[in-house]
């Protein structure tokens, strides 16, 4: 699957602790951080937190204008690697308590963002279709993020030419190298958690869909959102 996992007993003892099938004596969030390095093979930093009050929204990371509140990286030094042990997250998480979870995009996936609305619909189709799919995040914002394999986002407006889609206005984008996204159960800016509409499994976190698979459905979904269409 391109990555390592320590052993047999953390495989077992994630998936205990993923099911509930065992008491989760370990801090809640270091668990998701192992799961997400040691069950899907994905690298994970911490990231800022917003707090929205009075109106305003302050990022954790303590600058006065933050551009991007609650959703960047506090630290890229301090990055747990894919293969990480439930033993060795808990103790980074511990390094910064109350972070949210980021995964960087580039390195295990790529991600396709359109409308939350698009893709329910566009996920609804593509399961109809048999095709193979990776996790798939919603946003509280209303966004919709599609896993796919790496790749997509610099390969996107060569498939949309390809296609017949580049000519059309598309509520569509790609997320590539540098980029980052928040992963359940964590907050997104201030404004909720993002939540897992197809949750990973270890084949499609393990292998994403190339993008030509997914993106012919996306953009016709995105398209019939627009007005008019």
């Amino acid at each position: 699957m391109g990555f390592t996992i320590g052993s047999i007993r953390e495989i077992r003892e994630l998936r205990e602790l993923r099911s509930g099938t065992r008491r989760h004596r370990r801090a809640p969030v270091g668990t998701a951080v192992a799961e997400y390095t040691g069950l899907w093979g994905w690298d994970v930093v911490p990231g800022a937190r917003a707090t929205r009050a009075g109106g305003r929204t302050e990022c954790s990371c303590g600058a006065p204008r933050c551009p991007s509140p609650g959703a960047h990286p506090l630290d890229e030094s301090l990055l747990v690697p894919a293969g990480a042990t439930l033993d060795e997250a808990t103790a980074a998480w511990e390094r910064t308590p109350g972070a949210a979870l980021l995964l960087p995009v580039g390195r295990a996936f790529d991600v396709i963002e359109v409308s939350e609305s698009a893709g329910r619909r566009a996920l609804a189709r593509l399961e109809r279709m048999g095709l193979p799919l990776g996790p798939v995040a919603v946003t509280p914002h209303g966004r919709a993020w599609f896993f796919v394999a790496t790749g997509a986002a610099a390969g996107l407006p060569r498939l949309l030419y390809r296609m017949g889609w580049d000519d059309a206005v598309l509520d569509l984008h790609g997320l590539g190298p540098g980029d980052h996204v928040t992963a359940p159960p964590s907050d997104l800016g201030g404004l909720g958690p993002v939540r897992w509409l197809r949750p990973p499994t270890l084949e499609g976190a393990g292998r994403p869909p190339q993008a030509r698979l997914l993106l012919g459905t996306l953009a016709y979904v995105c398209h019939r959102e627009l007005p008019g269409s």
